[in-house]
């Protein structure tokens, strides 16, 4: 018994060579963005010519970049409500309720999630103009709510699986009805998963890049005029600045609703045993 138990608690070397290696690959890339932010010079290369803030001076006073940064504030905030919202039901509906055909069903809600994007802006496109709806953020919001509607209901699911039901069976027996079980029994439990649902959906909208290249109107988001200002060659180091703050951003928002919701999962599990 102790063989198997020491077996099992040895460290997986393999493993952890193929981790270090494939964080590697996946990260320094993206960390190259933040160091050649702070280059003297506007062409990425090494050696650094120096080190610099002036680029990220410059974005202060650039009132493009802070229109795009609120359009994109507007549309990941309206996304990250409607999707939770949505999410919420979609979840509470898979763990609580007996629906013909589930399974497909779970997985046609899924499916955002294997399609590339593209397929999902081109056909979104062509379905808002031959409805004649004129491209806004509006429009850009309804391709965000699509692609981030299978993010909440993955991140809900486990909270309306993770707590006893019988507790939404004695505010029934209590005489509550459901409406009011849902905001006094259930809601306070599945808050942490909500507010996780909402910080990863609005990063995922803020971030998203397909969508609003297919569906976005006159007003840009920040990822479309980022790429807007790539054709300028002066303009990239502000780019790079830009793309830093967006990364260092993200990686908080996602860290924290991660850690929100983890927190919560083991602090049901503590309070089970």
């Amino acid at each position: 018994m102790s063989k198997d138990v020491s077996y099992i608690n040895r460290p997986n070397r393999p493993l952890q060579i193929y981790a270090i290696f494939f964080l590697i690959f996946l990260y320094v890339p993206v960390l190259f963005l933040p160091l050649f932010s702070f280059n003297d010079s506007i062409y990425v290369k090494f050696p650094i010519e120096g080190f610099t803030l002036k680029w990220y001076g410059e974005l202060m006073s650039r009132e493009p970049v802070w229109a795009a940064l609120m359009n994109s504030v507007k549309v990941g905030i309206a996304t990250a409500v409607f999707s939770t919202t949505l999410g919420i039901f979609a979840a509470k509906a898979i763990t609580r309720y007996r629906i013909p055909g589930k399974g497909p069903l779970v997985g046609f809600i899924m499916l955002p999630l294997v399609v590339p994007g593209i397929i999902f802006g081109v056909a979104l496109l062509v379905l808002f103009s031959q409805m004649g709806v004129p491209l806004s953020l509006y429009t850009v919001t309804v391709g965000h709510i699509i692609i981030c509607l299978p993010f909440s209901i993955a991140t809900l699911l486990p909270r309306f699986e993770g707590f006893d039901q019988s507790v939404e069976e004695a505010s029934a027996d209590l005489g509550e009805n459901g409406w009011w079980t849902f905001w006094r029994v259930t809601f306070p439990i599945v808050f942490p998963g909500i507010l996780a649902s909402l910080l990863l959906t609005f990063t995922v909208s803020f971030d998203e890049f397909i969508m609003a290249f297919f569906l976005t109107g006159t007003d840009p988001t920040l990822p479309m005029y980022i790429w807007g200002q790539l054709r300028f060659p002066q303009e990239f180091p502000s780019v790079l600045a830009l793309s830093s703050m967006i990364i260092v951003a993200s990686f908080i928002i996602v860290f924290v609703g991660q850690w929100i919701n983890r927190d919560a999962a083991f602090g049901g599990v503590k309070g089970e045993r």
